[in-house]
């Protein structure tokens, strides 16, 4: 329930920063970051990583401590012993010691404990009925009053960098978007690099075109801002041009840019590097917990169950009260199908923080392994509230309505994946068969040629596509698209177990037996000898070819030549260069 912890995950500065992506005085940034995380934990707000990147300052270069007004002179008394409370958690206590202090940093104090106190109070209601909530049933009652107040001091232009922050995120929790944005945007002028207001912006931004239409500060920080945007909007590219400046620039051993890295390469599902800086990352900072979690998705869809044990064990011994640990241990007992003890640990996570949007993602895969939907569908709505931009749930909620028999839901929620994730192979197959559920089969077949052009991931795309035009009856369409999938497959040098592979050579030995193709219907047929449930099929076309042969049937040369199977797949080696792409122009509709 702090959303401090998102300022601590990396260092904020000083009012005035260097212009643009000025990145020449590292000293002077070093300076800034030092001087603001000195001000932010006087407001008990975190603020560190950074500033550990970048060289130590030799004594005589240290900032000195933020100057004292009399109105701080006036409030100490009140604000130290509040802060003291507010340290320990006890935000309603720190709060009463705080009432009419007249300094920014007792006021920001002051206002920030009730927010917490609310926010704590409200997550504790949630915790204790985990089951069906719906939006907006348990409220943190503080928020109304906080906005009122903020609002009055907001008008008589009282508030400063922090205060601003603080009124964006209330303004937010209260579903104001616009008027957060606007106040998020503000506060980043007046502090221009305090993290915190631009995190709470990434969490607003749901476009690239909205990006486009704020009206940011220039300074150094906006390049940290953009990396961050871009990863969150799935544009990894950028993302990762962005970080590798940065590095560039001189933050090289930022364990921040290096786990923001990680998960670029995470969500483009680049799985070998991804795991490759993740334990790269472990190496430099073996005691860290956040991001853990995302590393052990990874341990698990490439089913490391050594590996993701020994994390599992290790993040116990550091802090197994940490939502990321009961994640990677969820995970855990999910990679051994014990799937009720996962989502045990997914739940325990959730009582940990109830707005955290992994655990109920991933507690939502749990029920649907348990054939839950109810559960499933109420996980994934949970997670759409926490962050609408999660794929990950639109898609889940997409699978659950599948189960239920209910297309039109499908296509609703794959939509919203496939605009998050437009280039997700995954979403265009999902979008194609809801298509051809609802009949729809023109659209099933630009969706099914869409996966294949954006690179089919899980090489289905053109084996949907096959089949649509088999049912068609377009049978030259089928066929080319067979042979290529027959080509794709080959060329990347994967053992061939697909399932489909056998269909792939079972249709064109029948098609180019059709065509009169004795030579061509023969290699596939024999192909089709070594799958087990068309080997009947393939020795009984072999045995009709031979028979048609000696009574003189002469090959058709109707047939155009770009359907012909490649010579080196009628032998049994399989071809090490990648077949030059046909012309499939005729399948796009």
């Amino acid at each position: 329930w702090q959303f401090n912890r998102g300022v601590g995950s990396m260092a904020a500065a000083a009012v005035a920063g260097l212009i643009g992506g000025d990145f020449s005085d590292l000293r002077e940034i070093k300076k800034q970051l030092l001087s603001v995380a000195e001000r932010s934990r006087e407001r008990g707000l975190q603020a560190s990583e950074l500033a550990f990147a970048l060289e130590p300052l030799p004594l005589g270069d240290l900032p000195p401590p933020p100057p004292l007004t009399e109105e701080d002179a006036r409030d100490l008394d009140a604000y130290t012993l509040a802060k003291s409370y507010f340290d320990l958690k006890e935000y309603d206590r720190a709060a009463y010691f705080l009432r009419g202090c007249k300094s920014q940093k007792a006021y920001f104090l002051y206002m920030y404990s009730r927010y917490l106190s609310g926010e704590k109070k409200k997550d504790d209601e949630t915790v204790d009925s985990l089951g069906p909530l719906e939006k907006g049933q348990v409220k943190n009652e503080a928020l109304r009053e906080l906005r009122v107040e903020l609002s009055k001091k907001h008008k008589a232009r009282e508030l400063d960098g922090f205060g601003l922050y603080l009124y964006g995120v209330v303004l937010r929790k209260l579903d104001l978007v616009k008027e957060a944005i606007d106040v998020f945007v503000e506060a980043a002028h007046v502090l221009p690099l305090h993290w915190g207001a631009w995190l709470e912006l990434c969490n607003l931004i749901t476009d690239k075109e909205m990006l486009k239409f704020l009206s940011l500060p220039d300074t150094w920080m906006k390049e940290f801002f953009l990396a961050h945007i871009y990863t969150e909007l799935q544009l990894i590219e950028e993302a990762l041009q962005k970080y590798q400046s940065l590095i560039d620039a001189g933050f090289a051993k930022s364990t921040y840019i290096i786990s923001q890295i990680a998960v670029a390469y995470h969500n483009i599902r680049d799985i070998d590097k991804a795991l490759s800086i993740f334990n790269e990352l472990r190496k430099q900072d073996p005691y860290r917990i956040e991001n853990m979690d995302t590393f052990s998705n990874l341990l698990y869809v490439r089913s490391m169950k050594p590996e993701l044990s020994y994390l599992a064990h290790n993040l116990c011994e550091i802090d197994k009260y940490r939502v990321e640990t009961c994640c990677v241990i969820g995970n855990y007992y999910s990679l051994r199908s014990q799937h009720e003890k996962a989502a045990l640990y997914f739940q325990r996570a959730l009582k940990l923080n109830p707005r955290y949007l992994g655990a109920w993602t991933l507690m939502g895969h749990e029920y649907m392994e348990m054939k839950n939907t109810s559960a499933a569908i109420q996980a994934y709505r949970h997670a759409i509230e926490v962050n609408k931009r999660d794929y990950r749930a639109w898609y889940g909620l997409g699978q659950t309505y599948e189960i239920l028999k209910m297309p039109f839901y499908c296509l609703y929620y794959y939509r919203r994946a496939h605009q998050l994730r437009p280039n997700d192979s995954r979403m265009l197959v999902a979008l194609g068969e809801c298509y051809e559920k609802l009949n729809q089969l023109v659209e099933a077949k630009k969706c099914y040629w869409r996966a294949y052009a954006v690179g089919d991931v899980e090489k289905m795309a053109l084996v949907k596509l096959a089949k649509l035009h088999e049912q068609l009856n377009e049978s030259e369409q089928a066929a080319q698209c067979y042979v290529k999938y027959i080509q794709d497959i080959y060329s990347c040098g994967e053992i061939v177990e697909h399932l489909e592979v056998s269909t792939a050579f079972r249709y064109l030995a029948q098609y180019y037996f059709k065509c009169k193709l004795w030579d061509e219907a023969s290699a596939c047929a024999q192909k089709c000898c070594a799958f087990n449930d068309t080997r009947e099929e393939g020795k009984a076309l072999l045995r009709q070819i031979l028979q048609l042969r000696n009574q003189g049937e002469n090959s058709s040369t109707e047939i155009s030549a770009s359907f012909f199977l490649p010579a080196s797949l009628s032998a049994n080696n399989t071809p090490t260069r990648r077949v030059s792409p046909l012309n499939l122009s005729s399948v796009t509709p």
